[in-house]
Protein backbone atom coordinates (compact mmCIF):
# COMPACT_ATOMS: atom_id res chain seq x y z
CA UNK A 1 0.00 0.00 0.00
CA UNK A 2 2.66 2.41 -1.08
CA UNK A 3 1.96 6.11 -1.28
CA UNK A 4 -0.03 6.37 1.95
CA UNK A 5 0.72 5.96 5.64
CA UNK A 6 -0.89 3.21 7.65
CA UNK A 7 -3.78 4.47 9.73
CA UNK A 8 -2.30 2.59 12.69
CA UNK A 9 1.17 1.05 12.87
CA UNK A 10 2.60 -0.78 15.87
CA UNK A 11 6.33 -1.53 15.82
CA UNK A 12 7.96 -3.80 18.42
CA UNK A 13 5.46 -2.56 20.99
CA UNK A 14 5.96 -3.83 24.54
CA UNK A 15 4.57 -3.08 27.96
CA UNK A 16 5.82 -4.57 31.22
CA UNK A 17 4.36 -4.46 34.72
CA UNK A 18 7.24 -5.41 36.97
CA UNK A 19 8.50 -8.77 35.77
CA UNK A 20 5.34 -9.50 33.75
CA UNK A 21 5.20 -8.65 30.04
CA UNK A 22 1.60 -7.76 29.19
CA UNK A 23 2.54 -6.95 25.58
CA UNK A 24 5.69 -8.40 24.07
CA UNK A 25 7.31 -7.09 20.85
CA UNK A 26 4.00 -6.66 19.00
CA UNK A 27 3.96 -5.36 15.43
CA UNK A 28 1.06 -4.97 12.99
CA UNK A 29 -0.65 -2.32 10.87
CA UNK A 30 -4.19 -1.23 9.97
CA UNK A 31 -4.68 0.48 6.62
CA UNK A 32 -7.36 2.90 5.38
CA UNK A 33 -10.31 1.08 3.88
CA UNK A 34 -10.02 -2.15 5.87
CA UNK A 35 -11.58 -3.71 8.96
CA UNK A 36 -9.10 -5.64 11.11
CA UNK A 37 -10.13 -8.01 13.90
CA UNK A 38 -7.88 -7.95 16.99
CA UNK A 39 -8.30 -11.26 18.81
CA UNK A 40 -6.93 -13.02 21.85
CA UNK A 41 -8.15 -14.77 25.00
CA UNK A 42 -8.76 -12.78 28.16
CA UNK A 43 -5.45 -11.56 29.54
CA UNK A 44 -3.73 -11.73 26.16
CA UNK A 45 -2.87 -8.01 26.19
CA UNK A 46 -5.53 -6.61 23.85
CA UNK A 47 -6.80 -3.88 26.15
CA UNK A 48 -3.27 -2.81 27.14
CA UNK A 49 -2.34 -2.61 23.45
CA UNK A 50 -5.39 -0.50 22.66
CA UNK A 51 -4.66 1.84 25.57
CA UNK A 52 -1.09 2.33 24.33
CA UNK A 53 -2.49 3.21 20.89
CA UNK A 54 -4.71 5.86 22.47
CA UNK A 55 -2.00 7.53 24.60
CA UNK A 56 -3.51 6.11 27.81
CA UNK A 57 -0.78 3.62 28.78
CA UNK A 58 2.86 4.38 28.00
CA UNK A 59 4.80 1.64 26.21
CA UNK A 60 7.89 0.16 27.83
CA UNK A 61 9.41 -0.15 24.35
CA UNK A 62 8.46 0.26 20.72
CA UNK A 63 6.24 2.83 19.08
CA UNK A 64 2.73 3.52 17.87
CA UNK A 65 2.15 5.62 14.76
CA UNK A 66 -1.22 7.02 13.75
CA UNK A 67 -1.19 8.21 10.15
CA UNK A 68 2.60 8.36 10.30
CA UNK A 69 2.88 10.34 13.54
CA UNK A 70 4.49 8.77 16.59
CA UNK A 71 1.77 8.98 19.25
CA UNK A 72 4.24 8.98 22.14
CA UNK A 73 7.22 10.71 20.52
CA UNK A 74 5.39 13.60 18.86
CA UNK A 75 2.52 14.14 21.24
CA UNK A 76 -0.93 13.10 20.14
CA UNK A 77 -2.36 15.58 17.57
CA UNK A 78 -3.08 12.68 15.23
CA UNK A 79 -5.44 11.21 17.82
CA UNK A 80 -8.00 13.82 16.79
CA UNK A 81 -8.46 11.63 13.72
CA UNK A 82 -9.32 8.63 15.92
CA UNK A 83 -12.70 7.59 17.29
CA UNK A 84 -12.79 4.93 20.00
CA UNK A 85 -15.19 2.79 21.98
CA UNK A 86 -13.33 1.15 24.87
CA UNK A 87 -15.12 -1.14 27.31
CA UNK A 88 -18.33 0.51 28.57
CA UNK A 89 -19.31 3.72 26.73
CA UNK A 90 -18.52 6.87 28.73
CA UNK A 91 -22.02 8.39 28.78
CA UNK A 92 -23.88 10.64 31.20
CA UNK A 93 -27.01 8.65 32.15
CA UNK A 94 -29.02 11.65 33.38
CA UNK A 95 -28.75 13.31 29.94
CA UNK A 96 -30.51 12.30 26.75
CA UNK A 97 -28.70 10.57 23.93
CA UNK A 98 -28.78 13.78 21.92
CA UNK A 99 -27.41 15.83 24.83
CA UNK A 100 -24.58 13.35 25.36
CA UNK A 101 -23.50 13.86 21.76
CA UNK A 102 -23.99 17.63 22.01
CA UNK A 103 -21.89 17.74 25.18
CA UNK A 104 -19.03 15.97 23.39
CA UNK A 105 -19.41 18.19 20.31
CA UNK A 106 -19.00 21.33 22.38
CA UNK A 107 -16.17 19.87 24.49
CA UNK A 108 -14.10 18.87 21.45
CA UNK A 109 -14.79 21.94 19.37
CA UNK A 110 -14.58 22.17 15.60
CA UNK A 111 -17.54 19.82 15.01
CA UNK A 112 -20.54 21.21 13.14
CA UNK A 113 -23.95 21.25 14.83
CA UNK A 114 -25.44 19.00 12.16
CA UNK A 115 -23.10 16.18 13.18
CA UNK A 116 -25.31 15.23 16.13
CA UNK A 117 -28.38 14.51 14.03
CA UNK A 118 -26.38 12.65 11.39
CA UNK A 119 -24.70 10.51 14.04
CA UNK A 120 -27.99 9.63 15.74
CA UNK A 121 -29.36 8.50 12.38
CA UNK A 122 -26.22 6.51 11.61
CA UNK A 123 -26.44 4.48 14.83
CA UNK A 124 -30.25 4.14 14.72
CA UNK A 125 -31.12 6.24 17.76
CA UNK A 126 -33.06 9.11 16.19
CA UNK A 127 -36.38 7.89 17.67
CA UNK A 128 -34.96 7.74 21.21
CA UNK A 129 -32.64 10.75 20.96
CA UNK A 130 -34.61 12.76 23.53
CA UNK A 131 -34.80 10.00 26.15
CA UNK A 132 -32.44 9.84 29.10
CA UNK A 133 -29.62 7.36 28.64
CA UNK A 134 -30.59 5.81 31.99
CA UNK A 135 -33.65 4.38 30.21
CA UNK A 136 -31.62 2.84 27.36
CA UNK A 137 -31.05 -0.88 27.00
CA UNK A 138 -27.48 -2.22 26.99
CA UNK A 139 -27.58 -2.46 23.20
CA UNK A 140 -28.79 1.13 22.85
CA UNK A 141 -26.04 2.37 25.14
CA UNK A 142 -23.53 0.49 23.01
CA UNK A 143 -24.89 2.16 19.87
CA UNK A 144 -24.67 5.54 21.60
CA UNK A 145 -21.06 4.74 22.49
CA UNK A 146 -20.39 4.07 18.83
CA UNK A 147 -22.07 7.37 18.04
CA UNK A 148 -19.69 9.17 20.39
CA UNK A 149 -16.80 7.52 18.54
CA UNK A 150 -18.20 8.58 15.16
CA UNK A 151 -19.23 12.13 16.04
CA UNK A 152 -16.04 13.84 14.84
CA UNK A 153 -16.05 11.86 11.56
CA UNK A 154 -12.81 10.00 12.38
CA UNK A 155 -10.49 8.38 9.86
CA UNK A 156 -9.60 5.55 12.27
CA UNK A 157 -12.02 3.72 14.56
CA UNK A 158 -10.78 1.56 17.45
CA UNK A 159 -13.64 -0.45 18.92
CA UNK A 160 -13.54 -2.80 21.91
CA UNK A 161 -16.42 -5.32 21.81
CA UNK A 162 -18.77 -3.15 19.71
CA UNK A 163 -21.44 -5.90 19.48
CA UNK A 164 -21.90 -6.17 23.27
CA UNK A 165 -25.60 -6.13 24.14
CA UNK A 166 -26.83 -6.06 20.56
CA UNK A 167 -29.60 -8.41 19.44
CA UNK A 168 -29.09 -10.41 16.21
CA UNK A 169 -30.60 -7.66 14.06
CA UNK A 170 -28.41 -5.07 15.76
CA UNK A 171 -25.31 -7.19 15.16
CA UNK A 172 -26.10 -7.34 11.45
CA UNK A 173 -26.64 -3.57 11.40
CA UNK A 174 -23.30 -3.07 13.16
CA UNK A 175 -21.57 -5.30 10.61
CA UNK A 176 -23.10 -3.38 7.70
CA UNK A 177 -22.18 -0.05 9.27
CA UNK A 178 -18.54 -1.03 9.82
CA UNK A 179 -18.25 -2.35 6.26
CA UNK A 180 -19.76 0.90 4.97
CA UNK A 181 -17.33 3.02 7.00
CA UNK A 182 -14.41 1.04 5.60
CA UNK A 183 -15.77 1.43 2.07
CA UNK A 184 -15.65 5.20 2.64
CA UNK A 185 -11.91 4.91 3.30
CA UNK A 186 -11.83 4.70 7.07
CA UNK A 187 -9.71 2.18 8.95
CA UNK A 188 -11.39 0.07 11.63
CA UNK A 189 -9.76 -2.03 14.37
CA UNK A 190 -12.17 -4.29 16.30
CA UNK A 191 -11.37 -6.23 19.44
CA UNK A 192 -14.08 -8.87 19.84
CA UNK A 193 -14.91 -12.30 21.21
CA UNK A 194 -17.78 -12.78 18.73
CA UNK A 195 -15.67 -14.74 16.29
CA UNK A 196 -18.46 -15.46 13.83
CA UNK A 197 -19.02 -11.73 13.42
CA UNK A 198 -15.29 -11.09 13.08
CA UNK A 199 -15.24 -13.69 10.31
CA UNK A 200 -18.19 -12.02 8.57
CA UNK A 201 -17.00 -8.43 9.04
CA UNK A 202 -13.21 -8.26 8.92
CA UNK A 203 -10.76 -8.21 6.04
CA UNK A 204 -7.81 -9.29 8.17
CA UNK A 205 -7.30 -10.75 11.62
CA UNK A 206 -4.49 -10.26 14.16
CA UNK A 207 -4.36 -12.93 16.90
CA UNK A 208 -2.26 -12.49 20.04
CA UNK A 209 -1.71 -14.70 23.06
CA UNK A 210 0.22 -13.86 26.23
CA UNK A 211 1.12 -10.51 24.72
CA UNK A 212 2.75 -11.90 21.57
CA UNK A 213 1.60 -12.06 17.98
CA UNK A 214 0.76 -15.64 17.03
CA UNK A 215 -0.85 -15.14 13.61
CA UNK A 216 -2.09 -12.46 11.25
CA UNK A 217 -3.53 -12.62 7.78
CA UNK A 218 -6.72 -12.31 5.78
CA UNK A 219 -9.76 -14.15 7.04
CA UNK A 220 -9.63 -16.30 3.90
CA UNK A 221 -6.01 -17.25 4.59
CA UNK A 222 -6.81 -18.28 8.15
CA UNK A 223 -9.90 -20.40 7.47
CA UNK A 224 -9.02 -21.92 4.09
CA UNK A 225 -6.29 -24.23 2.94
CA UNK A 226 -6.97 -27.25 5.17
CA UNK A 227 -6.40 -29.60 2.24
CA UNK A 228 -9.59 -31.46 3.18
CA UNK A 229 -12.87 -31.97 1.36
CA UNK A 230 -16.37 -32.51 2.74
CA UNK A 231 -18.26 -35.11 0.73
CA UNK A 232 -21.92 -36.14 1.00
CA UNK A 233 -22.72 -39.58 -0.40
CA UNK A 234 -25.64 -42.00 -0.08
CA UNK A 235 -23.58 -44.49 1.96
CA UNK A 236 -21.13 -42.46 4.07
CA UNK A 237 -19.94 -45.44 6.12
CA UNK A 238 -19.19 -47.43 2.98
CA UNK A 239 -17.42 -44.50 1.34
CA UNK A 240 -15.38 -43.94 4.51
CA UNK A 241 -14.26 -47.57 4.56
CA UNK A 242 -13.27 -47.34 0.89
CA UNK A 243 -11.24 -44.19 1.44
CA UNK A 244 -9.54 -45.55 4.55
CA UNK A 245 -8.42 -48.50 2.48
CA UNK A 246 -6.19 -46.17 0.46
CA UNK A 247 -2.71 -45.15 1.59
CA UNK A 248 -3.76 -41.49 1.48
CA UNK A 249 -7.11 -41.91 3.29
CA UNK A 250 -6.23 -43.14 6.75
CA UNK A 251 -7.22 -39.88 8.44
CA UNK A 252 -10.66 -39.68 6.81
CA UNK A 253 -13.56 -39.32 9.24
CA UNK A 254 -17.31 -38.81 9.44
CA UNK A 255 -18.73 -35.49 10.65
CA UNK A 256 -22.49 -35.19 10.93
CA UNK A 257 -22.95 -37.80 8.22
CA UNK A 258 -20.49 -36.13 5.86
CA UNK A 259 -17.15 -37.69 4.91
CA UNK A 260 -14.18 -35.39 5.56
CA UNK A 261 -11.09 -36.54 3.71
CA UNK A 262 -8.06 -35.62 1.69
CA UNK A 263 -7.75 -36.31 -2.01
CA UNK A 264 -4.90 -38.41 -3.36
CA UNK A 265 -3.84 -35.59 -5.68
CA UNK A 266 -5.12 -32.69 -3.61
CA UNK A 267 -7.83 -31.97 -6.22
CA UNK A 268 -11.53 -32.34 -5.53
CA UNK A 269 -12.29 -33.49 -9.06
CA UNK A 270 -9.96 -36.47 -8.70
CA UNK A 271 -11.59 -37.39 -5.38
CA UNK A 272 -15.02 -37.28 -7.01
CA UNK A 273 -13.80 -39.52 -9.85
CA UNK A 274 -12.34 -42.02 -7.37
CA UNK A 275 -15.54 -42.22 -5.34
CA UNK A 276 -17.72 -42.54 -8.44
CA UNK A 277 -15.64 -45.44 -9.74
CA UNK A 278 -15.85 -47.05 -6.30
CA UNK A 279 -19.65 -46.89 -6.36
CA UNK A 280 -20.07 -43.81 -4.14
CA UNK A 281 -20.84 -40.91 -6.49
CA UNK A 282 -20.78 -37.64 -4.47
CA UNK A 283 -24.01 -35.74 -4.01
CA UNK A 284 -21.94 -32.82 -2.75
CA UNK A 285 -18.20 -32.16 -2.63
CA UNK A 286 -16.76 -28.90 -1.33
CA UNK A 287 -13.46 -27.77 0.11
CA UNK A 288 -13.69 -28.16 3.86
CA UNK A 289 -13.46 -24.77 5.51
CA UNK A 290 -12.39 -24.21 9.09
CA UNK A 291 -14.31 -21.90 11.35
CA UNK A 292 -12.33 -18.92 12.65
CA UNK A 293 -13.12 -20.14 16.14
CA UNK A 294 -11.29 -23.41 15.43
CA UNK A 295 -8.24 -21.51 14.18
CA UNK A 296 -8.35 -19.22 17.20
CA UNK A 297 -8.52 -22.06 19.69
CA UNK A 298 -5.72 -23.95 17.99
CA UNK A 299 -3.43 -20.93 17.98
CA UNK A 300 -4.14 -19.81 21.55
CA UNK A 301 -4.36 -23.30 23.08
CA UNK A 302 -7.58 -22.49 24.87
CA UNK A 303 -10.23 -25.02 25.83
CA UNK A 304 -12.97 -22.57 24.82
CA UNK A 305 -13.44 -18.99 23.78
CA UNK A 306 -13.00 -16.74 26.78
CA UNK A 307 -15.98 -14.55 27.52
Amino acid sequence: MSGQAAALELTSLSRSYGDRRAVDDLSFSVWPGEVVGFLGPNGAGKTTTIRMCLHLVKPTAGEVRVFGQDVWGQGSPSLRRVGCLIESPATLPFLSGRDNLEFLRLARGGIGRGAVGRTLATVGLSDRAGDRVATYSLGMRQRLGLGLALLADPDLLILDEPATGLDPAGIVEMRDLLRRLAAEGRAVLISSHVLREVEETCDRVVIINRGRLVRQGTVHELVAGTGLFAVRVADPAGALATIRGQDWGGAARLRDGVVVTRSRTGRGGDLADFLSRAGHPPEMLVEDRQELEDVFLELTHEEGVQR
